[in-house]
């Protein structure tokens, strides 16, 4: 049975960066997190007995990302599986910090879940995603999302569904190229700076509770604070880290200035960063316009993006 599912990557305004568990894949810390509309990623498998699995990314054979894929489908259906045909379909820029394997991996457990004959509910597709890539457990679930830290398992949840305050948010792609340091790899660098890292575990459970507490009152401003100071202690430990882990270019600084500049005219709006060189800007749907007209006049910038919030991973009929 061939099955499609779409799910769309998520952005986290508290940061998800480290592992307590790296076999596991289990996160040092809570985030929280926001799942996109307009952005995608299809995924299509089908056990068809083939010579071991075959993986195609926008029509292309992707034999260097089919290894991650395979394990991923080794956990939902079992090594004893038969060969698969997996293909993929992402409209938006891969592995450039715009969280593709969130949304890849989301996508891949709820497809090949139900291809081998299962029917999981989210939380059993998140943590068997989560594995793979500990954001992709968010992408499982719409609206603002939090994934919790100190269990023995991955745990999930919605906590304000997309209709419920509906933000939108604007990206800023300034990079289309892959980033040079995968996300995990430079968690790993990261946990070497020890005092660093500790301090950011240790506060990150109040940064949680002002952002849960904004998104449950809908203040707006309370969570620009907290998403914007989250962000910057993210990349202050990368950059601490040894040797030093910078995503960010010119056209990233320069993004983060135009946000300053709404802000001062009185747009609400606020910038995150994921592991990656693109900003996000999260506003009010009422200067959305606003704010993809002045990032898209932001030297550097090479195309802007934009959604309202989205629903979790979904089965689709295949085009």
């Amino acid at each position: 049975m061939q099955v499609t599912s779409q799910a769309q990557p998520n952005i986290a305004l508290v940061k998800y960066w480290g592992k307590r568990d790296a076999d596991r894949n289990l996160p040092a810390t809570g985030s929280l997190s926001v799942t996109l509309d307009t952005l995608w990623t299809r995924m299509t498998v089908e056990f068809d007995g083939g010579d071991g699995d075959r993986l195609y990314v926008n029509g292309q054979s992707a034999p260097s990302l089919l290894s991650r894929v395979s394990r991923c489908l080794d956990t939902v259906a079992g090594r004893g599986r038969s060969g698969a045909c997996i293909e993929s379909e992402c409209n938006f820029p891969i592995a450039a910090g715009l969280a593709s394997s969130a949304s890849s991996f989301a996508a891949l457990v709820q497809a090949g879940s139900r291809a081998s004959g299962q029917s999981l509910d989210p939380l059993a597709l998140a943590r068997l995603a989560g594995q793979a890539s500990g954001s992709a457990a968010r992408s499982l679930y719409g609206g603002f999302v939090e994934l919790r830290a100190g269990d023995d398992e991955i745990d999930v949840a919605s906590i304000a569904a997309p209709d419920e305050w509906p933000l939108s948010v604007t990206v800023a792609v300034t990079e289309r190229a892959a980033k040079p340091v995968s996300s995990g790899a430079a968690m790993s660098v990261s946990r070497e700076c020890v005092t660093v890292f500790s301090t950011w575990v240790e506060r990150q459970p109040a940064d949680l509770d002002k952002a849960r507490e904004a998104v449950r009152t809908r203040d707006f401003a309370a969570l620009a604070a907290i998403a914007e100071h989250n962000c910057l202690k993210m990349h202050s430990v990368m950059w601490a880290s040894r040797p030093p882990i910078v995503y960010w270019n010119s056209a990233t600084v320069a993004c983060l200035e135009t946000v300053r500049a709404l802000q001062r005219d009185g747009i609400p709006v606020f910038f995150t960063i994921d592991a990656g060189p693109q900003v996000k800007a999260v506003s009010l749907p009422e200067s959305a316009d606003a704010v993809a007209d002045a990032l898209r006049g932001t030297a550097g910038v090479i195309d802007v993006l934009q959604s309202s919030l989205g629903t979790g991973a979904r089965l689709v009929d295949p085009d």
